[in-house]
């Protein structure tokens, strides 16, 4: 900050997983860019993506491919941005192939592409079980090499600067306290969902939805913040903080779900809210907190192999995922509503756009199919940045005042955050938040 706690900037991007990464590598250069960030670099939840990232692998694979995102979003999806993102996804591959992303591949080299829930085909690419750290580790690398870049962390974005529906910057907070005013041509929200909302969810603590509070606040659209995701397979503990994952590309491996009993009690590869629906029935049934996933179709070596980090967080629990049956429980894991936004990113209110979870442009509908996290956040990152680049409207000066010394305390926000967003998940749909939301202190 200088001396009047404000800066200037082409672009302010907040965020830095990787829809806010791939918005600023697609920039032009000549933009000078921010981005900050909540926490560290490396906090977001794009790097605990283990599934992997979705391609349309050939045109006759279209119509399946579009089949399987809309029946697993309850077709209440947006058609339009379904067949944006799934006719996108091939050069959005290509190209982080160029930047140096690495997928698996088979014995010939080839791409090995695998399937998980509700697909049809193996269409997902991966990176052992670490996709989504190989993709934003790789993005972050070249952006922190980027001269018009500059990246920021440990800072908060507290409220937005807008007048007459146009946004002209940010506020932030270091973690020193310190306020300051962040003014932009273009204001770029890729800060999450409201996983850190939630006692039991795979999301990082500090990720609460603060977009959504303010969009709130500020009169900017919202499109079904109550579609909340509930992944079926966290690994069971008693222990607080983030659940640890179990990725539905185990279940598409062949992985298994047992009861009490020892009993199988599902098909492991439908939707996830069904699947999550079939294991609260089996614990309501057997008055149990958690059911069991178990990998037969391969052996430790094979899984340590295929999937390293799940086979080891399993280990150090005690549980060899291919030996012994692993408690597992649903948990909170992805956002399917948001601001809403067009098919290039742009929300309700002129020059702010919302990318990633953050956004809701309805490509996922009611319920995400998996491994189109991933390829959604780049799809449509791409897509606002173009139009940023080739936008030459000029906002007008009248920047409203701010009185950096009205913030109430961090805690006090953060209060007031977390009701405003629960309120509207509750005003929405009661059944859901009395089921999720209302055991959250």
């Amino acid at each position: 900050m200088d001396n009047q706690n404000t800066i200037k900037t082409d672009t302010v991007i907040v965020g830095c997983g990787v829809a806010g990464l791939f918005a600023a590598l697609c920039l032009p250069r000549n933009k000078n860019i921010l981005i900050i960030t909540k926490d560290d670099l490396k906090e977001c939840d794009s790097y605990l993506a283990q599934g992997g990232v979705c391609v349309l692998k050939g045109i006759d694979d279209f119509n399946c491919y579009f089949e399987d995102t809309m029946k697993a979003g309850h077709y209440e999806n947006n058609p339009e941005s379904v067949k944006v993102m799934i006719e996108s996804s091939p050069e959005i591959i290509s190209t982080l192939v160029d930047l140096g992303v690495k997928f698996d591949t088979d014995n010939d080299g080839d791409f090995d592409y695998t399937r998980e829930g509700a697909h049809r085909q193996n269409r997902i690419l991966h990176h052992k079980d670490e996709t989504g750290k190989e993709i934003t580790a790789t993005l972050l690398s070249i952006a922190l090499e980027r001269e018009n870049i500059t990246l920021v962390s440990q800072t908060t974005m507290i409220d937005i600067i807008e007048k007459d529906n146009v946004c002209y910057g940010i506020v932030c907070e270091e973690k020193s306290g310190e306020k300051g005013i962040v003014l932009a041509d273009d204001i770029i929200l890729a800060t999450g969902g409201i996983g850190g909302l939630f006692n039991n969810s795979t999301n990082y603590p500090h990720i609460t939805g603060d977009s959504f509070a303010l969009a709130l606040k500020h009169g900017v659209e919202l499109q079904d913040l109550n579609y909340i995701q509930i992944h079926p397979t966290t690994l069971y503990s008693k222990k607080s903080g983030r659940r640890f994952l179990i990725s539905e590309s185990v279940r598409g491996e062949g992985a298994v779900l047992l009861n009490e009993n020892g009993e199988r009690f599902t098909d492991e590869l439908q939707p996830r809210d069904v699947v999550t629906n079939a294991i609260c029935a089996e614990m309501e049934k057997f008055g149990t907190d958690h059911v069991y996933i178990n990998l037969p179709s391969m052996t430790s070596e094979e899984a340590q192999k295929r999937f390293p980090n799940i086979f080891d967080a399993c280990m150090e629990e005690g549980y060899d995922i291919t030996k012994d049956n692993v408690p597992v429980t649903p948990g909170q894991h992805y956002l399917m509503g948001g601001i809403k936004t067009d098919i290039n990113g742009r929300t309700s209110m002129e020059h702010l756009f919302a990318v990633g979870e953050t956004a809701c442009n309805g490509v996922h509908g009611k319920n995400r199919l998996a491994s189109n996290s991933l390829l959604e956040s780049l799809v449509f990152s791409k897509r606002a940045a173009d139009l940023i680049a080739d936008d030459t409207a000029v906002k007008s000066n009248d920047i409203p005042a701010i009185d950096l010394g009205s913030y109430t305390d961090k805690a006090a926000r953060e209060k007031e955050f977390k009701e405003l967003i629960l309120n509207e998940i509750k005003r929405k749909d009661n059944a859901f938040y009395d089921k999720w939301c209302n055991n959250e202190d």
